[in-house]
């Protein structure tokens, strides 16, 4: 069997693509294989694809008449190609070090009931400057099941983007298919399906490069309002799965309220309406939004309502 199938989904990324495939050629672990998808991209991306069809590591190469309107449905379609034990969803934008599958395939076999390991991450502008990093206070470590949702998915997700991550393939089998479903979120969902199923490594090199630019797809979801509908939804149904207690709850959504009140004059006004009815029925009843904001500012609120 193959050691890693690594699916790289691409959409319209032609700058970035060279860039990202060679630096999975060049890996130090060489054990995989590579399967390419083109969501019917409009740029240039098919010519630099086609320039690799004959490179022995590339095993799929699937070019979409029509886009198939998420990121999820690539990488669904990518998984059920996948004949690897593991499964690396290599953004098509990113990049990484040569020793990033070597660390996190070393880290996932150190426990047999991990089901995911990961690495940090550089997060980089558009003019290649380093914007921040992610980091962890151990150079390795295995998390369990309920830890991990949640001190690392149910508030934060440490889990920034895919190209940092690996997952056995097999825990596909169990991971609903809402995931596909959403625009934004799908992978927090994605993540907290895999993780509810073993556990964790955590590695606490930085060998992922996470590009941030004006075609990704969360800047325009941050721009609609698209994503706190997205993540409400997830908080809700966390909840709903008994994967949170009452306080994590409450963080959640205290930190999605804050995010939407900074932001809230910029929305889309078709999704704000949309959002204002989430942010006001919270399913826990120890959630009060009253809390989240100063008095004066809740009553300059609630008055314009």
């Amino acid at each position: 069997m193959i050691a890693v199938s690594v699916i790289i989904p691409n959409y319209n990324h032609a700058p970035y693509l060279k860039q990202r495939i060679d630096s999975v050629l060049a890996q130090t672990f060489q054990d995989f294989e590579v399967i390419i998808l083109d969501d019917c991209s409009t740029d240039n991306s098919k010519e630099v694809i086609e320039s690799y069809a004959q490179h022995p590591k590339i095993s799929h190469i699937v070019f979409n008449t029509t886009n198939s309107g998420s990121p999820f449905l690539q990488w669904e379609k990518g998984i059920n190609l996948a004949k690897g034990k593991y499964v690396w969803i290599a953004e098509s934008d990113d990049w990484c070090e040569p020793s990033l599958l070597e660390d996190l395939i070393e880290g996932i076999q150190k426990d047999k009931d991990c089901v995911i390991s990961y690495c940090q991450m550089y997060y980089i502008n558009g003019e290649n400057k380093i914007k921040w990093q992610s980091s962890h206070k151990y150079l390795s470590e295995v998390v369990d099941s309920n830890t991990f949702i949640q001190d690392y998915l149910a508030v934060k997700v440490s889990i920034y983007n895919a190209s940092m991550a690996i997952f056995k393939r097999e825990t596909f089998k169990k991971v609903a298919r809402d995931f596909t479903t959403f625009k934004f979120s799908g992978d927090r969902l994605f993540w907290i399906e895999v993780a509810r199923q073993g556990k964790t490594h955590i590695s606490g090199k930085v060998l992922n490069y996470f590009r941030k630019h004006d075609k990704d797809v969360s800047g325009k979801a941050f721009k609609s309002g698209l994503n706190f509908i997205e993540e409400i939804r997830i908080i809700n149904w966390m909840y709903k799965e008994q994967l949170i207690n009452d306080k994590i709850y409450a963080l959640a959504f205290k930190k999605q309220y804050k995010e939407f009140w900074k932001v809230r004059k910029t929305i889309d006004p078709i999704n704000k309406a949309l959002i204002k009815p989430l942010f006001s029925n919270p399913l826990s009843s120890k959630t009060n939004i009253f809390k989240f904001l100063p008095s004066a500012i809740w009553a300059a609120y609630r008055h314009k309502k």
